[in-house]
């Protein structure tokens, strides 16, 4: 089956390329140039995935991702010339899933689109459901839910992603290295803040304010989900 993907991109010359590839390569897509449509269609459409450029007509891509994030489940992929840290750190605190500056290959965006997929789609393999349950938190890697204290909490794929890699380790310590991998797919590089972004947020959907209840930050290693005692 073919996915479908939205783009969200108002260079008419790029989106037609991106369009020619990713047909060719086993994806269906539509375009949209316009941002406050763009929120209207992702939800109402729920394509697969979008990729969501930021400097749009009539709304900021930013300002899409931020509105249609709590709507919208599936992997949201900003690919914008705005490369800055800055920029790419604030597109992951409205809910981006992934971030690639512009210039990039083809080839790469459409890497790191399928990774996206792959492990939005891993619960669809039929394997039997895994449960990890700790101090009123709950996380189920087949259903891809998460409760807190009985109350369902709306997570995106990398942030599912990142609590599974935690509470596959609940108890220990595991390394930026290893998360960097379960919710990006790359290498940690040092210098990334983008994962402490990532575990920012996911802390605030879980409620989990100082001091924290569920994730732990571990000095110079990374971070672990805390166990009942």
């Amino acid at each position: 089956m073919r996915d479908n993907l939205l783009l969200v991109e108002d260079d008419a010359r790029l989106a037609s390329l991106l369009v020619d590839y990713l047909g060719r390569n086993g994806f269906v897509v539509s375009v949209e140039r316009d941002g406050a449509r763009a929120v209207e269609r992702i939800p109402a459409e729920a394509p697969d995935a979008v990729i969501l450029d930021i400097g749009l007509q009539g709304l900021d891509g930013l300002s899409v991702c931020r509105q249609v994030r709590d709507q919208y489940h599936g992997p949201i992929l900003i690919f914008s010339a705005r490369g800055d840290e800055v920029d790419q750190v604030i597109g992951l605190e409205v809910g981006a899933d992934d971030y690639v500056p512009k210039p990039a290959s083809p080839r790469l965006l459409l890497a790191r689109l399928r990774a996206l997929l792959r492990r939005q789609g891993a619960a669809a393999s039929g394997a039997p459901v895994r449960r990890v349950e700790q101090g009123g938190l709950v996380v189920a890697a087949g259903s891809r839910t998460v409760t807190v204290d009985g109350q369902p909490v709306q997570l995106t794929t990398a942030e599912f992603d990142l609590l599974w890699a935690l509470a596959c380790n609940a108890g220990h310590p595991v390394s930026r290295q290893d998360l960097m991998q379960a919710c990006r797919g790359i290498d940690y590089d040092g210098v990334d803040r983008s994962l402490d972004v990532r575990v920012a947020k996911l802390r605030q959907r879980l409620g989990d304010t100082e001091p924290h209840r569920f994730i732990k930050t571990v000095r110079g290693v990374g971070y672990q989900l805390a166990v009942d005692s």
